[in-house]
């Protein structure tokens, strides 16, 4: 008689990885959302995220990494694990694991014209499938105590910036004013930026700014301070 394969005596779990892609719009976070194609929640603006590709992925990081390529069109200059949501009522497919990323662009780097992109402030989000809402939440509260003390707005910035317009970038995520000669101080402290020689930004009202730039070694890793950025 041919022998019959062995019937798996657990169903497969689903394993993917989701993004909270984080950005800032009219000074405040939004996070970038995709419309959903295929069932389930098909129409649905939810995370953008995917299944891990065994036979290319080396790591959950690298799947996370490829699906914002892949989807979004960017790789983020700052990717990092958020947590693990898991669990049998979180998908109506089945018993599912989702490794769950957080990464910040600036808003140029997005291409906002893009047909199925939305961009939703965090402070009014949509509804949304799955358990998105809780994780894009999550992302907030750790990308807000983390801005708190270490570089990590500095990834919402462009290349060049001015200490006024950072210093707006980290009163946008922190949502609070932040006391000019305290953060000033502290960005000394990073020691994160570089001048660029004979680069001044002029306004209306004011003198000209000095523009700076990340110092390369900072462009993919956090600066930490000791005290925060308030204090």
């Amino acid at each position: 008689m041919p022998h019959k394969p062995a019937v798996p005596e657990f169903p497969p779990v689903i394993c993917t990885v989701d993004v909270v892609l984080l950005t800032l719009k009219d000074q405040a976070l939004h996070v970038a959302l995709l419309k959903r194609k295929n069932e389930p929640f098909a129409g649905s603006s939810a995370l953008p995220g995917g299944y891990i590709h065994a036979q290319e992925d080396r790591t959950a990081w690298d799947a996370a990494a490829r699906v914002l390529q892949d989807k979004m069109g960017v790789t983020s200059p700052y990717l990092e694990q958020l947590a693990t949501y898991s669990g049998a009522e979180r998908d109506p497919r089945g018993w599912s694991v989702s490794i769950v990323y957080y990464a910040l662009v600036p808003l140029d780097l997005l291409t906002v014209g893009k047909e199925n992109l939305l961009l939703a402030p965090v402070s009014n989000l949509p509804k949304m499938p799955f358990d998105h809402k809780s994780i894009v939440d999550t992302a907030v509260a750790r990308v807000r105590s983390k801005s708190q003390y270490s570089s990590l707005p500095v990834y919402l910035c462009g290349e060049r910036m001015t200490l006024p317009q950072l210093q707006s970038v980290y009163e946008a995520v922190l949502g609070e004013p932040i006391n000019k000669v305290s953060f000033r101080r502290k960005i000394d402290e990073l020691g994160m930026l570089e001048p660029i020689e004979g680069e001044l930004q002029t306004g209306a009202a004011h003198r000209p700014a000095q523009v700076y730039r990340l110092r390369p070694t900072y462009r993919r890793a956090l600066s930490l301070m000791q005290r925060g950025i308030n204090s």
